[in-house]
C-alpha cells in the first residue's frame, strides 16, 4: 500500500532553533530517509517552498479567484510530503511517528487512492 506522510511544522518555531537543534533535525531526517531508501519504502517526496509563496486558487461560477498565501491561517503550515510504500498501515504509522517534525509539530499520514478511487 502506497502512503502520504503530511509534514507540518511551524516556521516560527524552527526559526527559534539554535543551529544545533536544527542540524540535528536535518541529520535525523537524512537518517530515516537512508533507511527507507535501503529497505525499499521510500518513494519520494519534497519540502515546500515558504507559504508566503503560495497562492490558493477557487473558481466559483467559472471564475477563479485567486489569493496570496495559504488557505488556513495557522501557524503551522504544510512544510513537505513523503511518499512511502508498506506493507501495513501499522508500519507507516512506525514510520510517520519517527518522523522528526512529529516530536515538535505533526505528521498527518494518509492512504493513497488507486486508480480506482475505491479507498473513498
Amino acid at each position: 500500500m502506497k502512503y502520504i506522510l503530511l509534514i507540518y511544522n511551524n516556521p516560527a518555531m524552527l526559526a527559534s532553533f539554535s543551529k544545533e537543534e536544527f542540524d540535528g533535525v536535518i541529520g535525523a531526517v537524512d537518517t530515516i530517509m537512508a533507511e527507507l531508501t535501503e529497505s525499499g519504502e521510500w518513494i519520494g517526496g519534497e519540502g515546500l517552498a515558504d507559504s508566503s509563496q503560495t497562492r490558493t486558487v477557487r473558481v466559483r461560477d467559472g471564475v477563479p479567484a485567486i489569493t496570496d498565501g495559504p488557505f488556513v491561517e495557522s501557524k503551522e503550515q504544510l512544510a513537505g510530503y513523503c511518499l512511502l510504500e508498506c506493507e501495513t498501515l501499522e508500519r507507516a504509522t512506525d514510520i510517520a511517528a519517527r518522523w522528526p517534525d512529529a516530536s515538535f509539530a505533526a505528521v498527518e499520514l494518509r492512504p493513497l487512492m488507486g486508480q480506482s478511487g475505491t479507498e473513498m
